[in-house]
């Protein structure tokens, strides 16, 4: 059974989350940073750790564990930023997403790809791609441009100008 938009052999970065195996597709992925000082900015979801400072810009970072109801991403040796670009509304955004440790890069053909679980109208898994299979383990494919509501990515987005603006304030 095909996936709807995998139709090709598809590179992905692999990542571990609370000891589960997520992928993304490496055209959305910029680059991958040790763990580094995240700063908390006030007034933000929970999901949202802070900020980096990534070559003079501003990145916004998120807990991918706890934007999907796990625990908090603690820091230990293999935490790494994963910096991820997504598309919201035509607009592309670089946000950095926590991750436990990153795995490898490696293809998918799309026969090894089935379409993601559905759950009834409880759970929203549209977030998900599809569920990948290698040596017989499942791969959660995301979606990385839905797993954030446009709502999200505008606060997101919010954040992070006022972020910025207030950074120029306490520089003048």
């Amino acid at each position: 059974m095909s996936v709807t938009g995998i139709n090709e052999v598809r590179p992905y970065l692999t990542f571990t989350l609370d000891g589960e195996l997520f992928a993304v597709d490496v055209a959305k992925v910029r680059e991958v940073l040790d763990y580094t000082v995240i700063t908390k900015v006030p007034r933000t979801p929970e999901y949202m750790r802070g900020v980096i400072n990534l070559r003079g810009s501003v990145v916004p970072v998120i807990d991918l564990r706890l934007k999907f109801g796990m625990s908090r991403t603690e820091n230990g040796i293999d935490t790494c930023v994963i910096v991820l670009e997504i598309e919201v509304e035509g607009e592309t955004l670089v946000l950095g997403a926590l991750a436990d440790s990153v795995q490898e890069v490696f293809e998918l053909e799309p026969e090894q790809v089935d379409p993601a679980p559905r759950f009834g109208t409880r759970f929203n898994t549209e977030f998900l791609k599809g569920m990948g299979k290698r040596d017989e383990k499942f791969i959660m494919i995301l979606d990385i441009d839905k797993v954030f509501t446009s709502d999200e990515i505008i606060a997101v987005k919010d954040n992070r100008t006022e972020n910025v603006e207030s950074n120029a304030v306490l520089a003048d």
